[in-house]
C-alpha cells in the first residue's frame, strides 16, 4: 500500500487488519533504522553531530529539514536506507511464513513504494489517496509543520499517477464504513486471484 503523506494509509491498514492482515510499515522500519549504528555513523559522517540527537540517534526532524529541501541529500538517505527496509521486510515476510498459522494477508506500507521502484516486489499495490489540504491537515495534526508537510508532499509522486499504476486506489474522503468496504472488496478480489 502507498499513498501521499496525510493520505490515512495507516487507518487503511487498520481496516485491513480487522479482516486479519498483518502490517509491515516501512516508515517504522526507517525509525527503527535510525538507532543502528552503522546508518548512525553514516549520516553523522555526512552532517556532523547536529542531525544526532541526545540518545546518540538520528533525529529525524534534523534530517528532514536537509532531505526534504535537497532532491541530492534525500536521495542519498534513500540510498542508504532502502535497501536495509528491504531486508527487514524480506525478514519479517518470512517470519509470518513460518508462524504455525501463516496470515492469509501481509500488508506492506510503503510510502514511497513508486518512488523506489518496489511494485514489482508485490502482488498488488494499493494507493490512497486524499485532498492535499486534507493531507497537509492531518500530517500538521501529527505534529509535521505546514512547510514540512508540503515539502514532503512535494518530494513525493504526484497522487494521479500512483492512481494510475496501481491495482486499486481509494480516495480516503468518506466515512470509516466506507473504508472497511474498500478494504473487504480489495481482500476479496485478491481472493478470487488465486
Amino acid at each position: 500500500m502507498t499513498g501521499g503523506i496525510g493520505a490515512g494509509k495507516s487507518t487503511v491498514v487498520e481496516a485491513f487488519a480487522r479482516r486479519g492482515a498483518v502490517s509491515f510499515s516501512a516508515d517504522a522500519a526507517v525509525h527503527a533504522l535510525y538507532y543502528d549504528a552503522v546508518v548512525v555513523d553514516e549520516v553523522r559522517a555526512r552532517w556532523g553531530e547536529a542531525v544526532i540527537d541526545a540518545e546518540g540517534a538520528v533525529d529525524r526532524s534534523a534530517i528532514a529539514g536537509i532531505v526534504f529541501t535537497d532532491e541530492a541529500e534525500r536521495l542519498w538517505l534513500e540510498g542508504l536506507l532502502h535497501p536495509r527496509v528491504g531486508v527487514a521486510w524480506l525478514a519479517f515476510v518470512e517470519e509470518q511464513a513460518t508462524r504455525p498459522e501463516p496470515p492469509e494477508f501481509v500488508v506492506a506500507e510503503v510510502p514511497l513504494l513508486f518512488e523506489a521502484g518496489l511494485e514489482d516486489r508485490y502482488d498488488a499495490v494499493v494507493t490512497i489517496t486524499a485532498p492535499l489540504v486534507t493531507r497537509i491537515e492531518r500530517a500538521e495534526a501529527r505534529g509535521s509543520g505546514r512547510t514540512l508537510s508540503a515539502e514532503r508532499a512535494a518530494a513525493q509522486m504526484g497522487e494521479s499517477e500512483k492512481v494510475e499504476r496501481a491495482d486499486f486506489d481509494y480516495a480516503n474522503t468518506g466515512s470509516h464504513d466506507e473504508l472497511d468496504a474498500f478494504a473487504g472488496h480489495v481482500l476479496d478480489e485478491l481472493r478470487a486471484r488465486d
